[in-house]
């Protein structure tokens, strides 16, 4: 004999998060299907320091040529920005994987204050962008001589 079960339409509505987590995984591209496109450009990774009298911006940006970068300075704000282009000749190669970032790029870090903005100097080698600023005299660290006080005319030790 069947046991006759009672219909309760609450048992079968679905959490928003089942929900959301249903529509992932029904709609998630295998990564083989991307292998043949180009990867997107991403934003490229800068290094930031200071020594005793610049402030040094380094930019890895691989693929790119020197003419094809632009650096701007608004304020404190250090923006790059420029173009990976593609190789012409690729109709006739048939990729197995291609991870070549191509496109435009954008980049854009605050500065601290105080750098000669007007007499930084920027360089380009090997797929690596070095931007120096110049530190302000007023902002550089100066050291400051410690003298013994002296008493009566002799030093103490």
């Amino acid at each position: 004999m069947n046991k006759i079960i009672r219909w309760q339409p609450r048992n079968e509505m679905l959490s928003l998060r089942d929900a959301m987590d249903r529509l992932f995984e029904d709609s998630w591209v295998s990564n083989r299907a991307w292998d043949n496109l180009p990867a997107a450009w991403v934003e490229p990774t800068l290094d930031v320091y200071e020594t005793a009298d610049n402030v040094v911006v380094k930019a890895a940006l691989p693929g790119v040529k020197a003419e094809d970068v632009d650096i701007t300075i608004k304020g404190n704000y250090l923006a790059l920005s420029g173009e990976s282009k593609e190789e012409t000749a690729t109709q006739d190669k048939n990729y197995l994987r291609r991870e070549t970032r191509v496109g435009s790029f954008s980049r854009a870090v605050q500065l601290p204050d105080g750098l000669q903005t007007d007499k930084a100097d920027a360089k380009f080698e090997n797929g690596m962008l070095t931007v120096t600023f110049p530190k302000a005299e007023q902002v550089k660290p100066k050291k400051i001589q410690v003298k013994a006080a002296e008493t009566n005319g002799h030093s103490k030790n």
